[in-house]
Formats: structure tokens, C-alpha cells, sequence
């Protein structure tokens, strides 16, 4: 995706960061963007996706790029008395990839901050790296993290070695000359007055780990966006990427896989999937994730209800087709296991995709943007009393202790969730499988497909 291609829209300047593993960069990339969006480990390898936030100085603003360790001196054995830190568990796995994505960072980036560690002193992989973005003609400002005392600021000069000018003393943890940063950002970037972007529309993809997450956004956007691997986990962060539909802007988030709680890990793994659920809290349309040759899953059963616990709209994602031997009645079997297993979700569209072989990927996002339209529906108030009037007829409400539940008017409150206020005799009375009835009659009108309903149950004084 060009990051002009929406029209009418001018995309902020993009400041990437970049360097060796363990050098402080998602810990900066948190202090800019004033809050912690990235994960933070003291571990290196930790970062391996490019993660986007925004950050504002000045009255100017610009987009942070964070990125994935670089290590372009592995295997070497560095300078004399380096200290070369090993790379987190399995890392060592996506060192291609991790390069690949920083690749990408820099080729976007309009300025990019070389960060280095005071307390490592000018390493060989600090050296590879200078050389590296020296290449690019870029704006490139070196920045010496992990400052923390006047000794260690002092010693920040070595830096001039790498041939990219003044070395910058700075403490992301404790926010030391972070200021001054963002000063010389606003001097080295074009940073202009942006247009404001359209409201857009947030689809999460979300599910269990090793369904096909990041091999779905990457062929919805068509690039390499996100790092895809056969190993579970490979996704870290939740990754927003702005991609336009029929002219309509449209955020797509990738997640980490969500695991049951008893097996979450404790530290980047436990981080990585309160992310993921963050990015549920913060999307209209929930894409869950099913591996079609696992079927539903209790993991798959746990995710969806924590979307209708947060009132999303869903829409049931049947991934990985292509593996199975199919007949005339597969489809038609699975569709009926799906909607037992997530029967209390029987409202949401169900689709058989294969990222790999992109069958059917093209009917992903017009079916979220469906959902999305749903879920901005609005029932005139006075249609509304008349559907709950029928129903009422159709099937009065059990009486309790003597008691008979009482319907006086209702209205629709809001939209994005639907949310519908009915006013009664007594809410005490409502019992559940009463609402449901009303729920499914108010469907059977207005369908809200893949979108959950609200009625809220008040006396006739409540205010």
C-alpha cells in the first residue's frame, strides 16, 4: 500500500527507529507516542514487527515507526571485549524477516534515529548499521541511549566514530533529553499541517495462534506487512495498518494469537495477548479466526465470547480451506458444527477462506463492512414499540410470585453498539430467555447481521 493512496488525505511525515537489539528502542518509541503501545522486555529480539504510533511537538505532528532488532554483525565475533548479549529464545529465527521489515521502515521513513547504548560503547553491529542508513541519503540522527549519568553522557562522544554527526545523549527510560529529540525531529522532517483522516473503519483480526492471522492481512493489503511463519507466536504486537476500500478508509489490525489464560507465559507473551485484547476493545468488526481443519475450538469458544462481552461486531473467519477433502455437504456440515459450537453468538456470517491460495479472501472486507452498516442501524421509535407490542402478543412475559412483567414503550438509544432502553413494570421480572425471545423478534425485522444487541430493562420512573 502507498502511503498516499488514499485520496485526499496527506499522510504524516515517518520517523523510524533503528538498531541493534536491546538498545532501548521500543522503550523511545513508548516515551514519543505517550503511552506504552510497544512491549518492553529487557531481552533483546523482542520487537519484530514494524509498530506505528503518533507523536505531536511542537504543534507538529509525525508517526513512529518502531522496529525489530538489527544485528547485521551476527556470527561475527565483534570487537575486541564486545559484549554481544544473546538473542531472545527463538529469534535467532526471524533474523530475515526482522531485516526485511526494518527495510521496509527505512524505505518509508522520511527521518530516521540511530539508536545506540552508551553503556555498550560502538559495537560492530552499530558500525554495519551506520553504514547501512549512510546509503540511503536520509536524514539520520544519532541518538546514544542509556545516558543515564554524566559519565555515560560523556562517554556518548565515542559515537562521532559512526560518521552520522553529533551524538545525542538521551534516557528513554527516564525521559533525559527527549525534548531536545523531538526538537531536531521537527527540524529534520517535512512536517506539514496533515488533512484531517476520515473516521475509518477498525477491523481487529483476531483468534488462536497459528491460524493464518498475519497471512490474511498481508494478502488483504498485498505486501509483506506483517512477518508470516509456520512457528506459533510469530506476532507480537497489534499492528494497524490504514489500506482504502471502494474509497473508504479502513484500519486493519493484526494480533497476536490469544491463548487460554492457564497457558499464557508470563512476560512478552502475557503482554502480547492483553494487546490483542485491547485491539478488540478498540475495533467496530472482529474478523475471528477459525483453522477449518480444527474446527471450533474451546479456545475459539472462549475468544468470541470475550468479542460479545465487549459488543463487537463479528464475523466468523473459516480459514486454511484448501487443507481439507471437501464434498458437496462440507460446507454445509461445518457451517452447522460452527453455529452450535458459538450458539450464542447465531447472528454473526460465517466465511470458508484460504489466505494461501486467496479463495474467497476477496469477500472478507466487503462482508465486514456489511456487518459494519448493521451496526449503524437505527429503528424508528415508534416501529420499534410496535415490534415489542407483537411479540408481547405473541408471547407474554411469565409471571413470578404473582407478579406479570409489564411493557410500557421503548426506544433506541444509541448505535455502534444497538443499544435499546424498554421501559417496565418491574426489570426484576426480565428474566433471560425472555430477553432472547425479544431479541430474536427484533431480528427477525431488523436482522443487525454479525452485530450483538443491548436491551436495557428500566422502571417506568427510572430516569
Amino acid at each position: 500500500m502507498e502511503r498516499d493512496g488514499l485520496a485526499g488525505m496527506v499522510m504524516k511525515p515517518i520517523v523510524a527507529l533503528v538498531g541493534r537489539p536491546n538498545v532501548g528502542k521500543s522503550t523511545l518509541f513508548n516515551r514519543l507516542v505517550g503511552r506504552r503501545q510497544a512491549i518492553v522486555e529487557d531481552l533483546p529480539g523482542t520487537t519484530r514487527d514494524r509498530l506505528y504510533g503518533d507523536s505531536e511537538w511542537g504543534g507538529a505532528s509525525f508517526t513512529v515507526v518502531d522496529t525489530g532488532g538489527l544485528d547485521l554483525a551476527a556470527g561475527s565475533r565483534g570487537r575486541p571485549g564486545e559484549r554481544r548479549p544473546p538473542l531472545a529464545e527463538a529469534s535467532a529465527e526471524y533474523l530475515a524477516e526482522v531485516y526485511s521489515q526494518v527495510q521496509v521502515a527505512i524505505a518509508e521513513a522520511d527521518a530516521i534515529v540511530l539508536l545506540v547504548s552508551a553503556q555498550d560503547g560502538v559495537t560492530a553491529a552499530d558500525e554495519e548499521i551506520a553504514t547501512m542508513l549512510r546509503r540511503t541519503g536520509k536524514p539520520v540522527l544519532l541518538v546514544v541511549n542509556k545516558a543515564d549519568n554524566a559519565t555515560l553522557r560523556s562517554a556518548a562522544m565515542e559515537f562521532y566514530e559512526l560518521g552520522l554527526g553529533e551524538p545525542m545523549p538521551i534516557s528513554a527510560l527516564h525521559g533525559t533529553g527527549t525534548g531536545d529529540l523531538l526538537d531536531e525531529l521537527v527540524v529534520n522532517v517535512p512536517v506539514g499541517e496533515p488533512e484531517p483522516i476520515p473516521e475509518a473503519v477498525r477491523i481487529a483480526i483476531v483468534g488462536r495462534p497459528n491460524v493464518g492471522k498475519s497471512s490474511l492481512l498481508n494478502v488483504l493489503i498485498g505486501e509483506e506487512r506483517s512477518i508470516v511463519s509456520p512457528v506459533a507466536g510469530t506476532t507480537r504486537d497489534a499492528i494497524d495498518t490504514l489500506v482504502e476500500w471502494e474509497g473508504q478508509p479502513v484500519v486493519l489490525v493484526d494480533t497476536a494469537g490469544i491463548r487460554r489464560r492457564g497457558k499464557v507465559e508470563p512476560g512478552v507473551e502475557r503482554h502480547s495477548v492483553m494487546r490483542a485484547l485491547r485491539a478488540v476493545q478498540r475495533a467496530d468488526v472482529v474478523l475471528l479466526l477459525v483453522d477449518a481443519s480444527a474446527g471450533v475450538t474451546v479456545q475459539d469458544a472462549h475468544i468470541a465470547g470475550y468479542i460479545v462481552d465487549e459488543a463487537k461486531s463479528v464475523v466468523v473467519v473459516v480459514n486454511k480451506w484448501d487443507l481439507l477433502d471437501k464434498d458437496t455437504h462440507t460446507m454445509a456440515n461445518m457451517t452447522k458444527d460452527i453455529r452450535y459450537a458459538l450458539r450464542f453468538m447465531d447472528y454473526v456470517p460465517v466465511l470458508f477462506i484460504s489466505a494461501k491460495t486467496r479463495q474467497r479472501v476477496s469477500k472478507v472486507i466487503p462482508e465486514a463492512m456489511e456487518v459494519q452498516a448493521e451496526r449503524e442501524v437505527r429503528i424508528p421509535t415508534s416501529r420499534f414499540n410496535r415490534i415489542v407490542r407483537e411479540a408481547v402478543q405473541r408471547h407474554a412475559p411469565p409471571s413470578l410470585s404473582g407478579k406479570r412483567l409489564r411493557f410500557y414503550y421503548g426506544t433506541q438509544a444509541q448505535t455502534d453498539p444497538p443499544t435499546f432502553v424498554l421501559f417496565v413494570s418491574d426489570p426484576e421480572l426480565v428474566h433471560f430467555t425472555y430477553e432472547r425471545y425479544l431479541e430474536n423478534r427484533i431480528r427477525e425485522h431488523y436482522p443487525f447481521k454479525g452485530t450483538p444487541l443491548r436491551l436495557v430493562f428500566r422502571g417506568r420512573r427510572a430516569s
